[in-house]
């Protein structure tokens, strides 16, 4: 394996905050902006979900994950990417993984009945659920946080608009966010300590997929980013969890939107042998959704670098790339 990371010596990365109660709308999309422009991470706070109901939420994503592994595969992620994935099921950076992420996991993505005509799309369906006499309160909770952080997010993407130059409500059309693919994914990493130089991790280097990402996580640190995915060795840096805040950052398309204005930067989880668990809410356009550079983002001489695609596309290539076969992992 070709040693391209320096872990010696990881810093704390200093990340803006954006207050998402603040006054000063002009004051938070220069934030935002000089976030997107310098890391593509961030912090966003005074978000509008109460700390009881996030507690609430680690609890039940807890008591999942502590069911027998018998009771979890019962509800094994299916064809439209909804439900449990095991230790081991994903492989973020196959380049420099002897094995999968040390993580288990939960889809949760926007609930469309099966006689929904949408049903039959790619990434739409109904989701997969636990048993209500094994985990009561488990469904109920999940879908009241799925429809909370939708509007956070929806709230960080107009401010991320007026930081492009567009009008606040850009992404709001019908044909990019009217039906977004929003998926929650709650995350278990095991007690399993990571060694990058044995391509050992919690989870991978990657960068996500879609337009912005909300993590929420306990007081456990893991989480690194590498802001600049081009050097030499590799630079990484920890992001320390922040109590009540939501850590956001953005996801690939969003990159491809902006004519590479705006980061999608690269991160993964570093495992200290402490049992860790996180919140992810993935907002991604609509599949029909196609991507082509944003008016305010390209001029004569600066030209679009991307040719446009279709959201769902693009994300069914990246699923079959995360989800590999394990005989594609590369050998040390």
């Amino acid at each position: 394996m070709e040693n391209l990371i320096d872990d010696s010596f990881a810093e704390v990365s200093n990340l803006n905050r954006i207050d998402l109660s603040s006054p000063d709308l002009h004051n938070s999309v220069s934030l935002i902006k000089q976030a997107c422009l310098d890391c593509g991470f961030f912090y966003v706070v005074n978000h509008g979900i109460s700390q009881e109901f996030m507690d609430e939420v680690f609890a039940q994503s807890k008591r999942f994950f502590n069911l027998p592994v018998s009771k979890k595969m019962e509800v094994l992620k299916n064809e439209k990417h909804r439900g449990y994935t095991p230790f081991l099921d994903e492989v973020l950076d196959p380049e420099n993984q002897v094995k999968g992420d040390y993580k288990e996991g939960y889809y949760i993505g926007v609930e469309v009945p099966e006689d929904d005509p949408r049903a039959q799309k790619p990434f739409y369906g109904p989701n997969v659920w636990p048993a209500p006499d094994l985990l009561p309160r488990w469904r109920p909770t999940m879908e009241k946080y799925h429809q909370q952080a939708l509007e956070v997010a929806r709230e960080v993407a107009r401010m991320i608009a007026l930081a492009l130059d567009l009008e606040a409500n850009y992404f709001d059309k019908p044909d990019i966010l009217g039906e977004p693919l929003a998926i929650l994914r709650l995350l278990h990493y095991e007690g399993q300590a990571s060694d990058p130089s044995k391509g050992i991790y919690g989870a991978g280097a990657h960068s996500d997929y879609g337009l912005i990402t909300l993590l929420a996580t306990d007081d456990v640190v893991g989480l690194q980013i590498c802001k600049d995915k081009h050097a030499r060795p590799q630079i990484w840096e920890y992001v320390a969890p922040l109590k009540g805040a939501f850590i956001v950052n953005l996801g690939d398309m969003l990159e491809r939107w902006s004519n590479c204005i705006f980061k999608s930067t690269l991160h993964r989880v570093i495992g200290n042998g402490q049992e860790r668990y996180s919140i992810a809410y993935f907002m991604d356009p609509s599949p029909d959704c196609i991507v082509e550079c944003l008016p305010t983002c390209k001029s004569e001489n600066y030209p679009p670098k991307f040719p446009p695609i279709s959201y769902s596309a693009y994300l069914t290539q990246r699923y079959k790339d995360t989800h590999a076969d394990r005989s594609t992992y590369k050998q040390h």
